[in-house]
């Protein structure tokens, strides 16, 4: 490279606040920036067009759209759903497209020859810890945090970034406003303003997910398929995994269903707080965990409790390259071997239930009904009862005994 060409450099790009002014500083900083937007879903045509241009008005070289949707199905939400996990029972992680938008850009970056991927994360929050940690488990890369860097003059980073963009003549994104609001395939989060602050969430924060008000007056039943875990088919009809997440969120959206306040403990930081709507996601899990309990045994129904905790724990922290996530995988892979057939969900608004399974591999015996009928004597179920709590019944005597 000649002293006169520039550094190419891979800059992960939304159109926000954060990485428009990431543009105008790698730019005058002598970058040749390509910027890239990884398209995770829950944006239309018109926006994404939009983020295209904003990149080219702002100085970017080239601007480079890539279509991670089947990605984000398959690395995470196949997996999520296989576990069940929630951090702290309550938040599906819908923040893990990062790291298929970090992945992507890296791919990027080495089809352009370059080492250096710039983000927009600040200093603030869990978003830098999962486009680091993956930068670093992935490869050999130069990282530039513009905003996180802004973090070393006094004030507020988002007043300094407005104030920046203006002097050079920029509009300032509408997102910038009231509220933060990030959305793509697996729902939408939203914060800022009084939610921040522990008051309740104004009308504004409504996003996918409608108000009592405007439910339909007749009951939803949907039904999914499932093959080995994996959802197939709704209502009869074979679908891509995106194409289900997409009609489900659009489904149980309109009945009010998936709505959430959340408050997690930032690995960087203090508290967050939250509203995140994921109809979609609720109806895969609510489905899954439906079919599963009745096609699975006691143990491994049991055992996918811990695993939950622990791969929610790896994902939710930004560790999810790291092998030990993998390990967690197979085994569940394993465990979904005959998790096939068909669950009913049914709502009436703000709630659904799974009201029917239908299943091959249901673990019932025809002739042991639960409060129903057995096929056991009763001499023996008192002889299980009397040997399941020998040592117990031992103890307390013998303790009770040296009173």
């Amino acid at each position: 490279m000649s002293s006169n060409e520039k550094t190419p450099l891979v800059l992960a790009f939304s159109g926000g606040l954060d990485t428009s002014y990431c543009v105008l500083e790698l730019c005058e900083k002598g970058y040749e920036v390509h910027t890239v937007f990884v398209d995770t879903g829950g944006l239309s045509s018109e926006e994404v067009n939009w983020i295209e241009e904003r990149a080219l008005s702002l100085g970017a070289t080239q601007h480079h759209l890539v279509d991670a949707s089947q990605q984000i199905w398959d690395e995470f939400v196949v997996p999520l759903v296989w576990s069940q996990s929630r951090v702290l029972g309550e938040y599906p992680m819908l923040c893990s497209d990062r790291y298929l938008i970090v992945r992507l850009s890296l791919a990027l970056c080495d089809e352009l020859g370059t080492r250096h991927f710039a983000h927009g994360c600040t200093g603030m929050g869990n978003d830098q810890l999962r486009f680091d940690q993956t930068v670093r488990s992935i490869g050999d890369y130069e990282i530039h945090a513009p905003v996180r860097d802004l973090q070393k003059l006094p004030g507020n980073i988002r007043d300094i970034e407005i104030g920046l963009l203006k002097e050079a003549g920029v509009s300032i994104p509408e997102k910038t406003g009231k509220y933060s609001i990030n959305e793509n395939l697996l729902g939408v989060t939203i914060s800022g303003s009084e939610i921040d602050q522990f008051e309740a969430p104004d009308a504004g924060t409504w996003q996918q997910v409608r108000p009592r008000k405007e439910w339909p007056g007749q009951a939803l039943q949907v039904n999914i398929d499932f093959e080995k875990g994996k959802a197939v088919a709704v209502n009869g009809e074979a679908l891509a995994g995106p194409d289900i997440l997409k009609y489900l969120n659009s489904e149980f959206g309109r009945y009010g269903v998936g709505r959430h306040i959340y408050t997690g403990d930032v690995t960087i930081g203090l508290k967050g707080r939250i509203v995140f709507e994921c109809p979609g996601i609720d109806a895969l899990l609510l489905a899954h965990q439906a079919l599963e309990d009745c096609v699975n045994t006691r143990l491994q129904n049991q055992f996918r409790h811990q695993v939950a905790q622990r791969w929610a724990e790896l994902v939710y922290t930004g560790f999810f390259y790291e092998p030990h996530k993998t390990d967690l995988e197979a085994y569940l892979s394993s465990s979904q071997s005959h998790v096939t057939g068909t669950v009913t969900l049914e709502t009436t608004g703000g709630s659904m239930h799974a009201v029917a399974v239908d299943s091959d591999f249901i673990v019932h015996d025809p002739d042991a009904v639960y409060a129903q009928s057995c096929n056991w004597s009763p001499t023996e179920a008192e002889g299980f009862i009397k040997l399941i709590g020998q040592s117990s019944t031992t103890a307390m005597r013998v303790r009770n005994k040296a009173k």
